[in-house]
This record gives C-alpha cells, sequence and structure tokens, in this order.
C-alpha cells in the first residue's frame, strides 16, 4: 500500500503487567500465615487431631491391647441408655447449677470491693489468684484432710464429726465448696479488669443525676460488665462440666449407691465417669462416646449464651 514500509511488522501486544500492589499482598499474606504456622500446627496437633481420633474411637470397641474393632453406633446406643452415664449427667448439671451462680456473685463482690482503692486491695488480688494458680490435685488433697470426717482440722475447729465427703446429702455440696473457693480468685480477677475499664465520666455523671451506689451498680456497672460477663461464663461453665481433679482427690465420685440399674455415684460428674470408663473397665469405645456428647453440649451451651449476649451487650463504650 502506499505510504507503508514493506518492512513494517505488525504490533505484538505487550503482556501485561502483575501490579505491584497484587505482589505485595501476596507477600503480606504468604508471611502473615508463616507466623501463624506454629499457632496453627499447635491448633492441629494438638485440639483438632484429637477431636477427630475421639470421633473415630467412638465407633470402635477397644481395650488398649487389641487391635480397635468397628460397631458402629453400638456404643452410643449403650452409653446414651446406660443409668450411670445418664446419673453421672444428671450429677454434672446440678454440679454447674450450684456453683457458677455462686462463684459469679462472690466474684462480682470481690471485684466490687477491691477497685473502691480500699488500703491493702492490691493484696487482696494477689491473695484471691493463689487458689486458681495452685495445682487442683494437690489442693484437693488438701482439702480432703481438712473435710476428713475424725481428725480433719474442720471438725476439729466446730468439734463435731461431720460426714462432708461421705454423705449423699453434703458430698456434692462439699465439693462444689472447695471448687467455688478455688475460682472465686479468677473470677475476681476477670471483673476487677471489667470495672476498672468502666470510663469514670460515666459514673460521675449518674453521681451529678443523683443515682446512689445501689443504682450505679445495678443500672449502669452491671450492664456495662456484659462483655466480662459473658466471657466469664462460658469459660466457667466449660471448666466445671470438664471438672475432674478435685472430684478425684475428694470423693473418687463417691459415695456410691448401688442399685438395680448400676452403682450410682453422688459426684459420679461426666468427666469421672469418662475416665472410669477409660481406664477403670477400658472401655475405650464407650469414653470416647461420653467425651463426644460432652463436647456437643459444650458447643450448644456456648451458642445459646452467645445468642442471648449478642443483642445485650456494648462493646464501644467511646
Amino acid at each position: 500500500m502506499p505510504g507503508v514500509s514493506d518492512t513494517a511488522k505488525p504490533a505484538v501486544p505487550s503482556t501485561p503487567r502483575v501490579p505491584r500492589r497484587f505482589g505485595r499482598r501476596a507477600h503480606e499474606v504468604s508471611s502473615a500465615y508463616a507466623l501463624l504456622a506454629p499457632s496453627l500446627f499447635g491448633l492441629v496437633a494438638f485440639l483438632l487431631f484429637p477431636i477427630l481420633v475421639v470421633f473415630w474411637l467412638s465407633f470402635h470397641q477397644w481395650d488398649l491391647l487389641s487391635a480397635p474393632v468397628w460397631v458402629g453406633a453400638d456404643n452410643y446406643v449403650s452409653v446414651l441408655g446406660d443409668a450411670e452415664f445418664l446419673n453421672s449427667l444428671l450429677i454434672t448439671v446440678g454440679f454447674v447449677v450450684i456453683v457458677i451462680p455462686v462463684q459469679t456473685a462472690l466474684g462480682l463482690l470481690a471485684a466490687s470491693l477491691l477497685t473502691r482503692g480500699l488500703p491493702g486491695s492490691a493484696v487482696f488480688r494477689v491473695i484471691y489468684v493463689l487458689p486458681w494458680i495452685s495445682a487442683p490435685l494437690a489442693l484437693g488433697i488438701v482439702w480432703k484432710w481438712i473435710l476428713a470426717p475424725t481428725d480433719g482440722l474442720l471438725n476439729t475447729l466446730i468439734g463435731a464429726r461431720i460426714e462432708w465427703l461421705t454423705s449423699p446429702a453434703l458430698a456434692l455440696p462439699s465439693v462444689a465448696a472447695v471448687v467455688i473457693w478455688t475460682n472465686v480468685g479468677y473470677i475476681t480477677l476477670f471483673f476487677v479488669a471489667g470495672l476498672l475499664s468502666i470510663p469514670p465520666y460515666i459514673v460521675d455523671a449518674a453521681r451529678i443525676d443523683g443515682a446512689g451506689p445501689s443504682a450505679i451498680f445495678w443500672r449502669i456497672k452491671l450492664p456495662l460488665l456484659r462483655p466480662t460477663m459473658f466471657f466469664v461464663l462460658v469459660t466457667s461453665v466449660i471448666s466445671v462440666f470438664q471438672l475432674f481433679d478435685q472430684v478425684y482427690a475428694l470423693t473418687k465420685g463417691g459415695p456410691h449407691a448401688v442399685t438395680d440399674a448400676g452403682t450410682l455415684g453422688y459426684t459420679d460428674v461426666v468427666a469421672m465417669r469418662l475416665y472410669t470408663r477409660a481406664f477403670s473397665t477400658f472401655e475405650l469405645g464407650q469414653a470416647g462416646v461420653i467425651a463426644v456428647v460432652l463436647l456437643v453440649l459444650l458447643v450448644l451451651i456456648t451458642v445459646a449464651q452467645q445468642l442471648y449476649f449478642r443483642r445485650r451487650t456494648t462493646y464501644d463504650l467511646s
């Protein structure tokens, strides 16, 4: 064609350049996963993998010696229809009903006193936390001596012989009292942090409007403590449902009563029943079923608590 050189070549489309921000983003993501790798490994190796193993084990019969044998849902039928397991589940629910309200109320009361700036408050904060950071099994042994019927410290002080740990009526409340004494410091610690995080100008404004100490606590401080209350209740319920050490040290699930349905323990909580099935009768498959049932119950309770607090909680106080 006129005006066009014979040596002209068609234009080659240029390769689109990868945006620099895409490469930066990929680098940031890879760096983030590299930093998270140790935690993710711990999560998978020590949480998710054991859960999968227990779930797999719940469908097998295994006594730690012979090879596991697939039994399907037979373990679930046996456990869910077992009077001893249902008794332990009922005992655990009653134990939670006793412990959670009392230790939460005492922790909130102690936190209210410790945040008033009274002399010695810092020392008492440390004292309250000491039982919680101590070994639960060791505390259980000490309390077993204190509550012993013959030469126990408590009976010596009151001058009477009371079967604190062997009486069917007193065993569960006695164990609950020990657990409450142990956990109050933990709960107090979080309530102290929650009370100190409330902006002072809110309380000062309420005082200017004529609100008294009672109205300030119930209508201002307590509603603003709902995030702390949610955390405390969730963690407390989970820990009480999984309680084993102190029950094992104090009563080993007893006292026991022999009935037509089996041997029922008055302090035989779910974790104690799981231990008995796994390491006393060596029924690892049924112990796995108990663990799965406990996991499902805790997930349902946690979700229920989340739904209850979700629309009643305010996190932004600015």
